[in-house]
Parts: C-alpha cells; sequence; structure tokens
C-alpha cells in the first residue's frame, strides 16, 4: 500500500477550513471525493495544517494511503481532473516511506500575511487581502515583531478554543515587508497555535498605525491573557507557504 505525499495550493474562500466538515465544504473533504472517485475507497487525506475558513495555501501537504498504486504524475493528474471545479491544485505528488506524515513529521511551517495599505477598494486582490485604509508604518511594526521571537508563551495569541496542550512555542521569523501598498507579514515555526498568525498579525497593525508601541506589544504577550491581544486579522490575507521536512 504505497503511500503519497501530495503538496497542493487551493483558494480557501468557498471552503469551511481544512478540516472535513459533515454537511459544509471543506479542503479535506473535496481532495478525499477525489481519492474516492480513483480509487473507489474511502481514504483519510492527512494535512500538515487545519488552516481555517477563509485561508488560502500555496503549498499545504497532505499524505494518503492507497491500495491501488498508481504512477505519480497520473496520480495527481487524476486527482486534479477529479477536483475540477473546486479551486484546489495538486501540484506534485511523490511516493514517500510509510514512516512519514504530513503532519508530524513537518520541522517547520512558513506562512505569509498579506495587507494592501490603501485607501481604495480592492478589485483582483478582493478575498485574498486585508485592505488596511489607515496607513502603516511597516518598520515600526517590523521593529516591534522582533519582540516576540524565540520560545514564549503564546497564550495572548491562541484562539480560546484552541485544542494544544501548550501555548508555548517557538517562534523563529516574523518579518514585516512593505512593497509599494502591500504590506507582508512573513513568519514562520515548527508549529503554530489556533488563529496564532492572525492575532500577531492584527496586534502588529496596531503598531503600525500607531495605536500600540513596541512596548504594548511586549506587554500583551507577558500578560499571557487572551484579552490582552489586539485586533484578530481576517482570514483572507492568510497564505500557508511551505512545509517543510
Amino acid at each position: 500500500m504505497p503511500r503519497y505525499k501530495l503538496t497542493i495550493e487551493y483558494d480557501g474562500a468557498p471552503f469551511f477550513g481544512w478540516q472535513v466538515q459533515d454537511t459544509l465544504p471543506s479542503v479535506q473533504g473535496a481532495l478525499e471525493a477525489a481519492v474516492k472517485a480513483m480509487t473507489g475507497a474511502d481514504l483519510r487525506v492527512h494535512g500538515a495544517g487545519r488552516t481555517d475558513a477563509g485561508v488560502h495555501a500555496r503549498g499545504q501537504v497532505a499524505h494518503v494511503d492507497v491500495d491501488k498504486p498508481f504512477p505519480p504524475g497520473r496520480f495527481r493528474d487524476g486527482l486534479n481532473a477529479h477536483l475540477r471545479p473546486h479551486p484546489i491544485a495538486v501540484l506534485e505528488a511523490e511516493i514517500v516511506p510509510d514512516d512519514f506524515e504530513a503532519r508530524f513529521s513537518a520541522v517547520k511551517r512558513h506562512y505569509r500575511y498579506r495587507i494592501v495599505n490603501t485607501r481604495a477598494n480592492l478589485a483582483l486582490d478582493l478575498g485574498h487581502a486585508w485592505r488596511v485604509p489607515r496607513k502603516l508604518d511597516a518598520d515600526a511594526m517590523h521593529a516591534a515583531a522582533q519582540r516576540l521571537l524565540g520560545k514564549h508563551d503564546f497564550t495572548t495569541f491562541r484562539d480560546t478554543e484552541c485544542q494544544a496542550k501548550s501555548p508555548e512555542k517557538t517562534l523563529d521569523q516574523l518579518d514585516v515587508i512593505r512593497d509599494g501598498r502591500e504590506i507582508n507579514v512573513i513568519t514562520s515555526a515548527r508549529s503554530f497555535l489556533h488563529s496564532q498568525v492572525r492575532s500577531m498579525v492584527g496586534s502588529l497593525v496596531w503598531v503600525g498605525e500607531g495605536r500600540w508601541t513596541a512596548d504594548d506589544l511586549s506587554a500583551a504577550l507577558a500578560a499571557c491573557n487572551r484579552a490582552a491581544c489586539g485586533i484578530v486579522a481576517p482570514p483572507e490575507g492568510l497564505y500557508l507557504m511551505k512545509v517543510e521536512y
């Protein structure tokens, strides 16, 4: 029974997140339906991360065990044929060892958050970025973001329904980069808490607007209290870019 590693991109807008739902559309559910169409079997597709409703991916990774072996290229193309018209694409399929786990074998996850800092309404970026009309100081945001690097208790930036056993995470990267009217927040860690990235981005926007200082961000982190968090950025600006193994 070969195990296939799938590299996947998707537009999260039509889905209620990665995780399969009883009655609501999900990325995992669409992939499992495509696998069944090819194999005739109900098989679980295991993802590297459970992205929330509306969150996108350019490099999500999953694995699935299939009774009937397919050449990797044929498996990829067959899945893509059955995924239409969903905005999901299997970019690559490869056979991996049986001990490979999309979630637990990952050593680092990379996310990007897109902010479009403009007074104008979004057209092409609608549903794929967060429009913030007030002028943001990206340099101040980046300087403040460095306060969050390293190992911390991230309770302040953790969703109240997060199921992680511990609020402690080690943040390896949190960069804020302006490119014209677009501001990108680039972050990486072995793993993240539920809503951690969106919570950090929302608080950094408060810094960029001048509502908070870097010291305020540090104080929010030290509070270890969800009530101390700033706003939570909306899901449509968040992308899972890459998973490393």
